[in-house]
């Protein structure tokens, strides 16, 4: 199956059908309905309604301020604007680390918005909430490595699973999700052969994002890849806008390089 020929919205399991068939899923954030009207058009497979809108669009220095009523209003403007794209939706900062109970009430204001799968980070800490989720109709898609909602605890926006202990646990974590009934595990900031270690020893898709190219698939930040506003950006970040006629060519050429393999570059990855 090519998903890029699917003309109703993709599934979980179409997304599946992806990973099978070795062929790389393409993701991008998006938090409205223009965005996601063209991306959509340019055959980005999902649109992940993230937690970076807190960055991105309300000028917050971390993502923490970001409220489960934030997520659920850009997901409905997302899903209204597309047509085909799965549909991924950020649990924020204090939603769901509770109980598992609070999870469930919060990922279903979600799903009614429009969301087809939420995304939660944290390791084996995480799993039970996640199999309280995935028992009741919720899919579940793991976030490990570099957690911007930890971002104190990490001390900044570092590079994680350099050490060997950091690299075990990492894995032990991915494990533990997918045991759980986690069906995807985004993989942020992590050096490329942890990243493919991971991915292999996994039978659930992993998407990257300044993870290397062995993951099953790369997630970019709409701004970052379209260079808004223009600047540094960090290390996994190319500016797709550079030598593209328009918004709709870079999407389309950001899609093709994920999926021929050329995104992400020896440029975008980290070393052990």
């Amino acid at each position: 199956m090519s998903a890029q020929t699917v003309t109703r919205r993709l599934t979980q399991g179409d997304l599946a059908k992806l990973y099978q068939a070795g062929e790389k899923v393409v993701m991008f954030t998006c938090y409205d309905a223009s965005f996601a009207r063209l991306l959509d058009g340019a055959g980005i497979d999902c649109l992940l309604i993230g937690d970076s809108l807190g960055n991105v669009i309300q000028g917050h220095d971390t993502t923490l301020p970001v409220t489960v009523a934030d997520i659920a209003y850009h997901t409905a403007a997302v899903k209204r604007g597309s047509d085909r794209a799965f549909i991924l939706a950020d649990m924020p900062f204090g939603s769901y680390q509770e109980s598992p109970e609070q999870a469930f009430r919060n990922a279903v204001a979600l799903m009614a918005a429009g969301a087809q799968m939420v995304k939660l980070e944290g390791g084996a800490e995480m799993a039970a909430t996640v199999r309280f989720l995935v028992s009741r109709g919720i899919p579940v898609c793991g976030h490990l490595g570099l957690t911007p909602q930890s971002v104190h605890v990490l001390g900044g926006y570092k590079v994680q699973g350099k050490s060997e202990a950091a690299a075990q646990r990492l894995k032990e974590d991915a494990l533990a999700l997918q045991e759980a009934g986690a069906t995807m595990i985004v993989l942020e900031a992590i050096p490329a052969a942890l990243a493919s270690d991971v991915t292999a020893a996994l039978n659930i898709i992993t998407i990257g994002i300044g993870a290397g190219k062995d993951c099953s698939g790369q997630v970019m930040v709409v701004h970052d890849a379209f260079d808004i506003p223009p600047g540094r950006k960090a290390k996994f970040v190319r500016n797709f806008m550079d030598g593209a006629s328009s918004l709709h060519d870079a999407a389309s050429r950001a899609a093709a390089a994920v999926r021929d393999g050329s995104y992400p570059g020896p440029e975008h990855t980290y070393a052990g």
